[in-house]
């Protein structure tokens, strides 16, 4: 082990990144819950107006949501070193080669340690900020046909208003308040953005217990204390990691 003193505890997330992750673990917690709820409403029984109250909270955590996955995307900009695009985009110098130096490594038994993201983690951080977004953007439509909210709410509302109705009077599940053709017109420009959204919900299903999985193997296998990484800040290391110089580190200071 290379120099103990040296390799307990490393500053490495700072309060930003860590309050993203927790804010965006119970969002897409609680998204999950309710949109399953959504889905299954007719064989739970849930009437309609169970259904608008349940669409109104998810979309209101849909919205806390996405400003928290966009303020992350805004702090890439902005974070320390761990924070920013360079840290966690796949690419760079000797990203292949550093990924497949990981990979053999995590194969022969004897896993390198990084201070930030490992090759592969680098990988699904990217992807997995990727269905994020646009599982937020689609949201943001679906948003807009369902409950008549922003930011795409009052161009739908007037769209498929009935003649003499007031485009703000519009409710879910009153076919008498909307002009039938406009309506089936808007179901059909729906169409694409419902059924992406349903895809990525399965989507995000599986790569949270990619997630987990992967945090759970990695713990154990190479160390590092992640998930009270994310709570302090710190990743304990038992030794010399492969990413950051023997001489940058400094326990008291972000690497």
């Amino acid at each position: 082990m290379t120099d103990h003193r040296r390799f307990v505890s490393v500053r490495v997330w700072d309060a930003t990144t860590r309050w993203f992750h927790w804010i965006n673990f119970l969002s897409v917690l609680a998204l999950v819950g309710v949109g399953l709820v959504i889905m299954y409403g007719g064989a739970l029984g849930v009437d309609n107006d169970g259904k608008v109250l349940l669409k109104t909270i998810h979309v209101w955590v849909g919205y806390v949501f996405l400003l928290n996955l966009l303020w992350r995307l805004l702090w890439a900009f902005l974070g320390n070193r761990w924070a920013r695009w360079r840290a966690f985009l796949p690419g760079g110098r000797d990203y292949l080669k550093r990924a497949r130096e990981y990979v053999v490594a995590l194969l022969s038994a004897r896993p390198q340690v990084y201070v930030g993201h490992n090759p592969l983690g680098r990988m699904f951080i990217t992807l997995m900020l990727l269905v994020l977004l646009v599982q937020g953007l689609s949201g943001l439509v679906l948003a807009g046909t369902d409950v008549f909210y922003p930011p795409f709410g009052a161009w739908i509302a007037e769209w498929i208003a009935a003649p003499g109705i007031d485009p703000a009077e519009l409710v879910p599940y009153r076919p008498d308040l909307v002009d039938a053709a406009a309506f089936d017109a808007m179901r059909g420009l729906r169409g694409p953005f419902i059924e992406t959204h349903e895809i990525l919900f399965y989507v995000i299903l599986v790569l949270v217990g990619i997630h987990i999985a992967a945090v759970v193997f990695t713990e154990l296998w190479e160390g590092g204390a992640l998930v009270s990484a994310m709570f302090t800040g710190r990743k304990v290391l038992d030794r010399e990691p492969v990413d950051v110089d023997v001489e940058e580190i400094d326990e008291n200071r972000f690497v």
